[in-house]
Formats: C-alpha cells, sequence, structure tokens
C-alpha cells in the first residue's frame, strides 16, 4: 500500500482500503464469516493477530476499538496538547498486545451483524475528524508529542483486511 503523504492521499486511501474491505465481506457467504480462521500451521504467521482473530467479527472489532482510541485520542487533544495519552493509562506501545486481547474478549459476544454496524459508525466519525485537519496537522511531527500522523495514517488505511483476506482465501478452499 503506498503511504499517504498530504491529507488528500489519506483520505482517498482510508476510503479505497475501507471500500475494499466491505466488498470483501460482502462476498463471503455466511458460513466463510462464520468458519474459524486457523493459521496455526503458518510458522510465518508469528504476529499475535493471526492468533487472536478467529473470524470476520474479530477483525471487524479489532478496527472499531482501535477507532475508539482514536476517536477519544482527538476529542480529548484537539488542542495539541496531550490532555489523555492515546493508549489507555494501563498500557504502553509495549504491552499494547494484551490491550488488544482485552478488546477480544470485551466482544466475543458481539454479533458479526454488530460489528459491521460499530464498524461503519466508527470509520464514518474518524474519517470526519481527519477532515477537520490541516495537511500539517495530520503529517507534521511533534504537531502532537505522539506520532500523530502515522496513527492516523495506519488507522485509516491499514483496515486490517490481510487477516481477512488470507482468512477467506483458506476458508474457501476448505469449505
Amino acid at each position: 500500500m503506498p503511504r499517504a503523504r498530504n491529507k488528500e492521499d489519506l483520505l482517498k486511501f482510508a476510503a479505497e482500503n475501507y471500500a475494499k474491505l466491505m466488498e470483501m465481506i460482502s462476498n463471503m457467504t455466511e458460513n466463510q464469516m462464520n468458519t474459524p480462521f486457523d493459521f496455526s500451521d503458518d510458522a510465518s504467521k508469528k504476529e499475535a493477530h493471526w492468533g487472536r482473530d478467529k473470524n470476520v467479527r474479530d477483525v471487524l472489532i479489532h478496527l472499531y476499538e482501535w477507532h475508539q482510541l482514536m476517536i477519544a485520542f482527538v476529542e480529548n487533544n484537539g488542542t495539541g496538547k496531550i490532555i489523555r495519552p492515546f493508549l489507555p493509562a494501563e498500557y504502553s506501545w509495549k504491552t499494547y498486545g494484551a490491550m488488544n486481547v482485552m478488546f477480544w474478549n470485551r466482544h466475543q459476544n458481539t454479533s458479526l451483524e454488530a460489528a459491521k454496524q460499530m464498524l461503519a459508525e466508527s470509520h464514518t466519525k474518524v474519517i470526519s475528524l481527519a477532515e477537520q485537519f490541516a495537511n500539517e496537522e495530520l503529517f507534521t511531527k511533534k504537531i502532537f508529542s505522539v506520532d500523530w500522523h502515522k496513527r492516523f495514517g495506519l488507522l485509516l488505511c491499514k483496515h486490517h483486511g490481510k487477516p481477512l483476506r488470507l482468512g477467506y482465501q483458506k476458508n474457501k478452499t476448505a469449505l
């Protein structure tokens, strides 16, 4: 994926990647959406999300929860002065994997339909927030004391389609 270099690209990439994710999901059968992902036989899949996110709902909830972090950060720190850190106080960038597990546990009773709706709403909110910022605020280092531009870009553009895409491909061949 190309890296956004300005606000226009950021919003364009976000729209494109969100649309790709939603299209991928809309092309899945109900059975494919609910069949657990299993990457345990692939040693190259070492990152925690390969073992944590077991289905489409889990991937969507992960994105939703990270949107919530972004929304809270922007709403609490809109002046550029950090009042509330990006991560909840009990987590750090070294321990955010545990936070992701907490998100996963929190939503084990959330339905796939609810997860889709939650992500749609949070995506719209994050896009709306991004539109309020000037290009310089989104892409200039040290505007915020964290790498704001990197976080916003990652959340808007990365829409973790890779686990979903690979899970879909694996489930498609298994069904």
